[in-house]
């Protein structure tokens, strides 16, 4: 009897979805419905998926959120060697600002926003010096600082930044201490290869405040560290047009075995903030580390080019999961 019911009910149709016009009609009450199985997995739906470096950067931003950092406006892909360069008081002989190093925009070629005061004081400092400085002895060139090109670092955003802060402080004579950040690209003319890229993305940092000393940007290096999980950082003495002392940043990267440069710091040199107008006793710490670099140590890759351009793999985009560095 069983399996001639069984065998009756061979080829009947179950109605799957209550839909609406089975309830308009109540045919709903007569209906029988095919079991729900909760067994059964189910297909997995097609969807987007977030890249690994954008979750990478959204952990970051989180870190930089909870120390009570704001973010800076990054939206300047094309800068003038003036707020790259010059105004961080490197000097237009630097081989960074070489061909072979640098993108130069053809058209527009220059740039005729610059401050014209502001200009002259660092044409000054960077030809005589000053703020206790001899400056570089050279012929400083106004068609040099207005060359167009592509940021080599969002530290031009930080320059725009400090010398808004001292404007502010010109006209009401009070300067508020800020912390900044910022994540976007930047841009270097050079070779790519397993460490190196010519488009990636920087994380900067920077505090300005009365009294800052090497010990601050010590403690604050330590702390925005640990908090991606990275314990075991060193630090080594470098040098920087624009920062004086300067430290080089090192991480230790499991998958191949030894010490990945993450990037630099230092403290802003009184050339540079004294001839924005900033007050003395003010004093900058910063960095600047890659976006790319930190995931590498994340994920355990030693190619760096696999993060980034058509040599992801797609598995490493869908099937990641969210991002945790401490994890």
């Amino acid at each position: 009897m069983e399996a001639g019911a069984k065998l009756s009910d061979f080829g009947k149709v179950y109605a799957t979805d209550l839909t609406e016009a089975m309830l308009q009609s109540g045919e709903w009450k007569t209906s029988e419905f095919k079991p729900y199985n909760f067994n059964a997995l189910g297909a997995k739906p097609r969807s987007g998926a977030l890249h690994p470096l954008m979750k990478i950067r959204q952990e970051f931003r989180q870190i930089f959120l909870e120390m009570g950092f704001e973010e800076m406006p990054t939206n300047k892909f094309v800068e003038s060697s003036f707020w790259n360069f010059d105004a961080l008081f490197q000097p237009q002989f630097h081989p960074t600002r070489d061909a072979h190093d640098t993108f130069f925009v053809k058209n527009p070629a220059s740039t005729l926003e610059i401050p014209e005061a502001y200009l002259k004081l660092v044409q000054e400092v960077h030809q005589t010096g000053g703020y206790g400085s001899i400056g570089y002895r050279y012929n400083w060139h106004r068609s040099e600082a207005e060359k167009n090109i592509l940021r080599t670092h969002t530290t031009a955003t930080s320059a725009r930044m400090l010398y808004t802060l001292a404007e502010e402080y010109k006209r009401t004579g009070v300067f508020t201490p800020k912390k900044y950040f910022s994540i976007d690209r930047v841009f270097r003319n050079e070779s790519t290869d397993a460490t190196h890229l010519a488009e990636f993305h920087q994380v900067e940092g920077l505090v300005a405040d009365w009294g800052l000393t090497l010990q601050d940007l010590i403690g604050s290096l330590t702390t925005y560290f640990e908090k991606q999980g990275l314990k075991d950082l060193q630090l080594k003495p470098a040098f920087n047009p624009y920062t004086e002392p300067s430290m080089e940043i090192f991480g230790f990267h499991a998958g191949l075995g030894k010490l990945v440069e993450l990037g630099n710091s230092g403290m802003f040199r009184p050339e540079m903030l004294r001839a924005m107008g900033l007050p003395e006793g003010i004093n900058v710490i910063a960095w600047g580390v890659s976006l790319e670099r930190p995931a590498m140590i994340k994920y355990a890759i030693s190619d760096i080019r696999t993060l980034i351009g058509p040599e992801v793999p797609y598995e490493f985009v869908s099937e990641n999961p969210i991002c945790r560095l401490d994890k």
